[in-house]
């Protein structure tokens, strides 16, 4: 079994926001908030795109409805992507595993398994020192919070959780979670899971969550053993250059 699962990386504190120019597949990014209630998307969507030069476009619409996924395809857009909010009660059943959590001397063993089991992801896969440490010197970061598993001093897996306080629930996220490719097929995704989400109870929170992607058969079979549901899609749309 494949375990791999990752937060998104899209960042937006307003209704829409516009991301660019970058490198890489996507010259820009559109991102529109699950709150659209003070915006008409169709002519704010339309004039994001007039200020744009043309490149190949990528559109983040959360939590996604009828409404505004025929606003998406009238203005061009194709479907490519979708990323599935995930939620449970908390506490679930404890995990087997004897998991510890994240020193800086772990970080050269975290980025191998992590661009390992994600090297066919677009945002996780081939992380560097740089851009992890980037993310821990964020607010959020809790070291005791990355739970590790080792095996005869081997790195085998990672679950690394985030607290969203602003949330109401505060939501205790999987933020990143996986398996190294050497150990996939051994029944670990399930206890690795769960390593987090004791952790994320023992500190009295009471909601569990997690983003996957739609298509991850295999996360998916395993997260609703564990009593996940879906709470709400997040759908990732494509324009090609103009």
């Amino acid at each position: 079994m494949t375990l791999a699962s990752v937060g998104p990386s899209y960042h937006n504190e307003v209704p829409l926001t516009v991301e660019g120019p970058n490198d890489g597949q996507f010259r820009w990014m559109i991102v529109v908030d699950e709150d659209r209630t003070d915006i008409n998307l169709r002519s704010d969507l339309d004039a994001a795109l007039e200020s744009l030069d043309g490149g190949a476009t990528q559109l983040w619409i959360k939590s996604i409805d009828a409404s505004a996924d025929a606003v998406a395809l009238a203005a061009g857009f194709k479907h490519y992507r979708d990323l599935w909010q995930l939620r449970c009660p908390l506490p679930t059943a404890p995990s087997h595993l004897h998991t510890r959590g994240f020193t800086p001397d772990d970080l050269d063993d975290y980025i191998a398994v992590n661009n390992r089991a994600f090297s066919w992801h677009p945002e996780q896969g081939g992380l560097t020192r740089e851009s992890v440490e980037a993310t821990m010197a964020e607010p959020w970061f809790d070291a005791d919070g990355f739970r590790l598993y080792y095996e005869d001093n081997k790195m085998v897996g990672f679950c690394w959780t985030k607290i969203h306080r602003d949330q109401d629930p505060v939501l205790g996220e999987i933020y990143v979670i996986a398996i190294d490719t050497s150990h996939h097929g051994l029944g670990l995704g399930k206890p690795m899971s769960l390593a987090g989400l004791d952790w994320l109870a023992a500190k009295g929170l009471t909601t569990g969550m997690l983003y996957v992607e739609s298509d991850n058969q295999p996360a998916n079979s395993t997260y609703a053993s564990i009593g996940f549901t879906r709470h709400h899609t997040d759908r990732a749309y494509q324009l090609a250059p103009r």
